[in-house]
């Protein structure tokens, strides 16, 4: 009785998670639509591809959501969010730091692949039931994972040393953001790999993902947005 108990509560707190990541998700794509015209030209696509993550995202979750709510978990919603999110988060990045065109041309012909790889791989070890399967794609995904991950923070460093005042610190800020939220993600694919389902593994790994995601989107839009800001200045009508 104690274990259905415990189950039911841990089910309920996924539920709440995904109704709330829905709602933040729908939120901020309304919220960064409404702040387009805050910022230069210049980096006004830039928040735009925050509102277009977010948009796609708040769908997905609320398809992932209404599945949890029938009892289905399918994780086929949540890697289509991440085929297409990802390489936008790693575009709207590249338009608000000041990349020159020709530099931003090179980086997005080997980021953009280089996530599509990396989720792509991701995707078999997820939905496999074999802890070994698990593994192999893992460590595959961590290849192209640590290449962003890698390549981004170089081009946030040197973004910020080109910088100073408030465009520093909110660089600064967008730095913090990318490297703990991008680590949540592996850590979470492995959870069903460390524990069993009794002791809460799926709970666990879509509470881990809702909370990255919601932080990885959402409030990292928020970052572009306070960049695109400090950078516009007094520009913003130009």
């Amino acid at each position: 009785m104690k274990q259905v108990l415990e189950d039911a509560q841990m089910n309920q707190l996924v539920y709440n998670a995904l109704s709330f990541g829905t709602a933040v998700m729908l939120g901020a794509f309304v919220y960064f639509l409404t702040q387009m015209n805050s910022v230069a030209k210049q980096y006004r696509n830039g928040v735009a591809v925050s509102a277009v993550v977010v948009g796609i995202a708040g769908y997905h979750y609320f398809r992932m959501w209404s599945g949890w709510a029938e009892g289905m978990v399918n994780e086929g919603y949540r890697y289509a969010d991440w085929l297409i999110t990802v390489p936008l988060l790693v575009i709207e990045l590249l338009i608000v730091l000041g990349v020159t065109a020709d530099r931003r041309k090179k980086l997005m012909t080997t980021l953009v692949p280089a996530t599509v790889l990396m989720i792509g791989l991701g995707y078999p070890g997820e939905v496999s039931t074999n802890d070994s399967t698990k593994w192999v794609y893992w460590v595959l995904a961590m290849i192209p994972f640590a290449y962003i991950l890698f390549t981004l923070s170089g081009e946030l460093k040197a973004a910020k040393a080109r910088e100073t005042g408030a465009v520093s610190q909110s660089i600064t800020n967008a730095t913090r953001i990318l490297l703990v939220t991008w680590l949540v993600y592996p850590i979470a694919y492995l959870i069903p790999v460390v524990f069993t389902v009794s002791d809460g593994a799926e709970a666990g790994r879509q509470l881990a993902y809702t909370i990255a995601d919601i932080t990885a989107k959402a409030l990292y839009g928020l970052m572009i947005l306070n960049i695109a800001k400090a950078r516009s200045g007094d520009s913003v009508n130009a």
